[in-house]
């Protein structure tokens, strides 16, 4: 799979509560299921960030490979807002912020989540009703 595929993928930190609870705001605010979930820790995950020539040393917590690119940190972010249901895709108005300042927000966010959010022993794994959602090849 690469950015051609005929679906958005988000990639998540499986362990990261804040990034779960990002994953269960997607699920329930993307109701037509446009994006397919997969953790970066996951076989396709790994292989989706190896594609991409991503360094997995710079960007540990969300990426979105879609048709036209792939994009991290606050970029990626802000994109996947944008498809989502009220209030989320507001938060596009952000985009006028310029990366270099987003990504400086979204690192400091990202270094200090496992400390405000906590980590899990384990990755999440769906429940049946959601599996359609998530990618495992």
């Amino acid at each position: 799979m690469n950015a051609s595929a005929p679906y958005p993928v988000v990639l998540f930190d499986g362990y990261c509560n804040l990034c779960n609870g990002s994953v269960q705001e997607i699920i329930k605010r993307d109701p037509k299921g446009i994006f397919k979930l997969a953790s970066l820790q996951s076989d396709i995950g790994i292989q989706l960030l190896k594609n991409s020539n991503i360094n997995t040393d710079k960007v540990d917590s969300i990426v979105l490979v879609d048709h036209d690119g792939i994009y991290i940190k606050s970029t990626a972010a802000l994109k996947i807002a944008a498809r989502l249901a009220f209030p989320y895709f507001l938060l596009n108005v952000f985009s006028v912020i310029p990366k270099a300042l987003r990504d400086l927000i979204y690192d400091w966010i990202a270094r200090n989540r496992y400390k405000w959010f906590g980590k899990k022993n384990e990755c999440w794994i769906p429940d049946e009703r959601l599996k359609n959602r998530f990618i495992d090849q």
